[in-house]
């Protein structure tokens, strides 16, 4: 039985050894093996193809909405990158010059070269660029994932598992165990009594970003959220149910700034509050894109450092310098699975406190009335009276300021 686990153990070691060797290596020693250099930057990049080398790639097709010289609108489709620049509606422009012949179009897309250059109309412009890149594919099929576990827990529940009797099954129960978990240690923590109201956007988002991330890990695969775009509209969704859902206080705290403050000061803290109402939501964009998109950037750095020791001194050199290469590869692989289950909670937490910091209101009555009371039963202020205890903060502020520390 020992033996058993043991093999079992090393087998998993060598399936994940040959997964990122599959998802990182074929593409780098394929473009090293035909002269070019590697681009590492273009490999974590978005683009409007599907990558499966040394087998093949796969493009994607390409939708743009023209504007002719007339001024008129049209929608024109083509099947792939290398079907528009044959049709002649466009003319490929690589970093040497346009390219004008026939022969050297059909020698660039043999090289792949048209996948990473300039596509240009050859009459009118481009409006809109519609085209569906690898970012938006995997992206909409982490929308599918979540969909369909969302739509089978919830067929589940509608017939009594999991509400009338226990849970079935490692699926419901780990599932389970995540969603009780983000309402009772992100939601409920942060958005008190509304909590219910925002819940189902926390875990939309909590899921959508955690699979984004997952298939970022699967061979040939790649993360959306390494996309500034798909992460800046995330951060966008939690600045909007923010201020839609704002309470007065809010909006009279960030326009008017605090009441107690002078007039003067209030004139200056107020550009800086709504600088930091946007700042806030920008950084929470970049801290999610910039996290996927370095994960990958390091791998493919850890693995080009074979093609350069192979091209300053000699195979040999690179033969000693894969096997750490590999095994630094593989640790931070690793990394990169415990992260895209980090991310996507540091993403939902703070859209969480972002949200409540919007929705919370002051019982600003009650409080008027408890400081006339002190003050009539001669109750001085903490520092006059010499008790140097301070009000006690309620647990859902005092969470929130914790987490925005």
């Amino acid at each position: 039985m020992y033996e058993r686990h043991v093999a079992m153990k090393k087998s998993l070691y060598a399936l994940l050894v040959v997964l990122t060797l599959g998802v990182f290596w074929a593409p780098m020693n394929a473009q090293a093996a035909e002269g070019g250099t590697v681009d590492i930057v273009g490999h974590t990049a978005d683009g409007f193809y599907l990558e499966f080398e040394p087998m093949a790639t796969v493009e994607l097709p390409r939708i743009f909405l023209m504007e002719d010289a007339s001024g008129s609108l049209t929608v024109k489709a083509y099947a792939s990158t290398a079907a528009a620049l044959r049709s002649g509606d466009f003319q490929l422009v690589l970093e040497e010059g346009p390219v004008k012949t026939a022969a050297q179009l059909e020698t660039a897309i043999e090289s792949h070269k048209h996948l990473h250059a300039q596509l240009q109309p050859a009459a009118g412009s481009v409006i809109l660029d519609f085209s569906i890149s690898r970012h938006l594919l995997f992206g909409l099929l982490a929308m599918l994932i979540v969909a369909v576990i969302g739509i089978s827990l919830a067929n589940k529940y509608k017939r009594g598992v999991g509400r009338d009797e226990a849970p079935r099954g490692v699926f419901q129960n780990a599932f389970e165990a995540l969603i009780i978990y983000i309402r009772d240690e992100i939601a409920k923590p942060t958005l008190g009594d509304k909590h219910e109201k925002f819940l189902p956007y926390l875990l939309t988002a909590f899921f959508f970003i955690l699979f984004a991330n997952l298939l970022g890990l699967v061979p040939y695969g790649a993360a959306a959220t390494s996309n500034l775009a798909v992460t800046g509209m995330l951060a966008v969704f939690t600045f909007v149910i923010g201020q839609v859902y704002a309470s007065k206080d809010h909006w009279r705290h960030i326009l008017l700034g605090p009441p107690e403050v002078p007039v003067l000061i209030r004139i200056i803290l107020v550009p800086v509050e709504i600088l930091g109402l946007l700042t806030r939501h920008f950084a929470l964009a970049i801290r999610l894109f910039a996290n996927m998109a370095a994960g990958a950037l390091v791998i493919f750095s850890l693995l080009g450092l074979i093609f350069i020791m192979n091209v300053t001194f000699g195979p040999t050199a690179a033969y000693g310098a894969a096997i750490p290469s590999i095994f630094l590869t593989v640790f931070i692989s690793l990394v990169k699975l415990l992260v895209a289950f980090i991310q996507a909670y540091v993403f939902t937490i703070l859209s969480a406190l972002f949200i409540g910091m919007s929705v919370e209101e002051h019982d600003h009555h009650d409080e008027h009335h408890e400081h006339e009371h002190h003050h009539d039963t001669g109750d001085l202020t903490p520092a006059l009276a010499g008790d140097g205890a301070a009000p006690e903060k309620t647990r859902v502020s005092t969470e929130r300021e914790a987490v925005a520390s």
